[in-house]
């Protein structure tokens, strides 16, 4: 038995359907990580980020200011729920400033 549409679908439609899929968008959303981070952060405070690393729903950042890591980590929540809002998505749980 073959499956058959009633309805013809436009490529934008069924791309838009494609990328809603938990699992893609979690990927787009993690793929545009670095992009977001920096739109959050600012640039200035972007260049002292050695590592950006997402690991099993907990973002990991490696901040090489020892001011800005501090100011960072007072901020984990509003990171996190920030990137959260950004993306679309729930792809982080937690932020780690080291």
């Amino acid at each position: 038995m073959t499956m058959r549409r009633t309805k013809t679908l436009m490529m934008g439609e069924l791309l838009d359907e494609f990328f809603k899929r938990p699992y893609v968008a979690a990927r787009v959303a993690e793929g545009k990580l670095p992009d977001t981070w920096r739109m959050i952060v600012g640039e200035r405070a972007a260049a002292y980020t050695a590592e950006l690393r997402l690991d099993n729903h907990i973002l990991y950042a490696r901040i090489t200011s020892s001011v800005l890591k501090q100011e960072l980590f007072y901020q984990r929540e509003a990171l996190r729920d920030e990137i959260n809002r950004r993306s679309g998505i729930r792809i982080v749980n937690a932020v780690i400033i080291k």
